[in-house]
């Protein structure tokens, strides 16, 4: 039977409702308008948050699910404001994040004929091709009928198996147009199990290891699998080494946490991992950053390590790494029926003393930098003092560049959903509208956006954002004047750097950083010590609003940035100081 007669935009907005989507985000336009007045209607059910840049919606869509497992809404209207948040929405596909993206369309009865902000040579309306590598699926519907089962179908495909961004383009008639339609509850996903007879098998190769490794990805915190994880950790006595955004997996003080993996990981991951007899992988890519470009040795060597691959897309398994049990599933079922299989037991005490050994001398290496008293502070003793200003669930949110190896080497992560880094894609920008979204999700917790000068230029229009919004996210810049991250790399490749110094006159430039936050109208510090960055930072986390904290950190490569402890494979001219070094490493990759 139909139902009541709603437009378009308010059948969208009525499906979102029903699904308890809270926030909308982006910036109003003809292409949607409609859809920002059915918002207004319903604006005690679902708020509506401006944003300066487009592709700052996607962000903030995608820091709110990372931060609580829930998606919600962005919306920009048609041609470049849609364009604009395609670097948004493949950070969310890379990474594997649920983000609904709603863009407006040319009207049906007048597309093809170059209406404003079309895109129409090769086909009508053909804006959302752009966007075909980047989302899971999208939609064009042209019936406003149509959209009941369209919007089914979408969040259906976000949410269930790999959760990743879809792309609603709905044209203007259809967003104007009434129909009378009938919404149908949600249903409940279920979480697919791998086969029993599989999971027996990983078992028993797992009860037999000597030096058993779990390496988590991402996909244990989407699954919300870290108690399951852990609780196989402990049957086994295995060490548990994490991914970018496998970070949070395991609590770092838990003393079989063996802190993250690959080429700016750990000396005590990278040991763990390379030594491995049997591993456990979940929700893991194996991609070249958390696996030293698979070289062997390195972090891994598989073989001969056999690795167990858990993982909800059965399109990771063996794409990397010949997986000796498959295991296609849930990550948060599949070690459900794992424990179950393993039954009781305890790890060798042996091994669980080795664990201890390797992460005592990393400490020591972590504390060379951390400790430092230098002047400008290191990055390294920056990122600590700031932690120390903060609670243990603090949620930690970092870009690209040397604040996110940093952080993923500095921070100690003690709970899921509270480091968020733009991994796979790492999207410079990404920092601080994506703490505005996990701050909009998680409103209780402390925020910090960890940045550098680079990567907070890219998006700081976003502190209007959080002005208006009041909201308490405490912007860290970490201000080196330049890409010191790609000086690095320049310098360690080919010997010297270009483009890469941020300089005015010869010297090194920045802004008036702390002019900026005030100009936004922001509670502003700046710290230049070691000494003075706890307290700043403790000042503006008091201060119940946005905030900027400003440190300038010290740009000389050899202490600018995290450790190197793995291996990059990135291809360099014959003659350059790194060619014959990538040549053995590309030479003893295992892909």
């Amino acid at each position: 039977m139909p139902g009541q007669r709603l437009s378009g935009a308010a059948i969208v907005v009525e499906h979102l409702v029903q699904r308890g989507v809270r926030f909308a985000a982006g910036i109003p336009g003809h292409g949607c308008w409609t859809l920002v007045d059915a918002l207004a209607d319903r604006g005690d059910e679902i708020r509506t948050v401006q944003v300066m840049h487009e592709q700052s919606a996607v962000h903030l869509a995608d820091g709110f699910y990372r931060a609580s497992g829930q998606p919600m809404l962005a919306f920009t209207s048609i041609g470049p404001g849609a364009t604009n948040t395609v670097i948004g929405m493949a950070t969310a596909y890379v990474d594997s994040t649920a983000v609904a993206l709603f863009t407006g369309s040319p009207h049906t009865y007048l597309r093809g004929r170059g209406l404003l902000q079309e895109l129409e040579r090769r086909h009508v309306a053909d804006n959302p091709r752009i966007f075909e590598p980047v989302v899971k699926e999208w939609w064009q519907p042209s019936r406003v009928d149509e959209l009941p089962f369209v919007l089914d179908r979408a969040w259906n495909a976000m949410l269930t198996g790999r959760p990743g961004p879809v792309l609603l383009d709905i044209p203007m008639d259809v967003q104007a147009d009434a129909a009378a339609v009938t919404l149908r509850d949600p249903a409940p996903a279920g979480r697919p199990r791998p086969d029993a007879g599989l999971v027996e098998r990983a078992a028993r190769l797992l009860d037999g290891a000597q030096r058993p490794v779990i390496v988590a990805g991402g996909g244990v915190i989407g699954a919300e699998a870290t108690a399951e994880l852990r609780a196989v950790a402990e049957r086994l006595g295995a060490a548990v080494v994490t991914t970018w955004n496998g970070k949070g997996a395991i609590d770092e003080t838990h003393p079989l946490a063996g802190q993250t993996i690959g080429d700016t990981g750990s000396t005590v991951g990278n040991a763990l991992t390379a030594n491995a007899d049997v591993i456990l992988s979940v929700g893991c890519r194996f991609v070249d950053w958390s696996a030293s470009s698979w070289r062997r040795g390195v972090t891994f060597a598989i073989p001969p390590a056999q690795l167990i691959q858990l993982e909800i897309d059965e399109r990771e398994i063996g794409k990397t790494y010949p997986a000796t049990v498959p295991l296609v599933g849930d990550a948060k079922a599949g070690l459900a029926d794992l424990l179950d299989a393993l039954g009781s037991g305890t790890g060798d005490e042996g091994y669980r003393s080795e664990i201890a050994r390797l992460r005592a001398t990393w400490m020591e290496q972590v504390e060379v930098k951390s400790g430092s008293e230098a002047l400008p502070m290191t990055m390294a003793r920056a990122v600590r003092e700031v932690q120390a200003a903060t609670r243990p669930d603090a949620i930690v949110v970092t870009g690209a560049g040397l604040p996110q190896g940093m952080v993923k080497q500095r921070w100690v992560t003690r709970s899921p959903r509270t480091h968020l880094t733009s991994g796979g894609f790492s999207t410079m920008g990404f920092t601080l509208p994506a703490a505005i979204g996990a701050q909009l999700a998680r409103p209780e917790a402390q925020v910090l956006a960890v940045c550098g000068d680079g990567d907070f230029l890219q998006t700081m229009q976003e502190l209007a954002a959080a002005a208006m919004l009041g909201s308490p996210v405490c912007t860290v810049i970490l201000d080196n004047s330049g890409w010191i991250s790609i000086k690095g790399g320049q310098q360690a490749h080919f010997g010297r750097s270009a483009a890469t110094d941020f300089l005015r006159d010869g010297a090194p430039y920045s802004p008036d950083f702390a002019a900026i936050g005030r100009a936004f109208g922001i509670h502003t510090e700046q710290a230049d010590a070691p000494a003075d960055v706890r307290p700043a930072v403790e000042r503006a986390l008091a201060s119940g609003g946005p905030s900027l904290v400003h440190l300038r950190v010290d740009r000389d490569l050899p202490v600018a940035g995290p450790d190197k402890t793995g291996w990059w494979d990135v291809p360099v001219p014959e003659g350059r100081p790194a060619y014959e070094e990538q040549l053995r490493g590309r030479a003893e990759a295992q892909v």
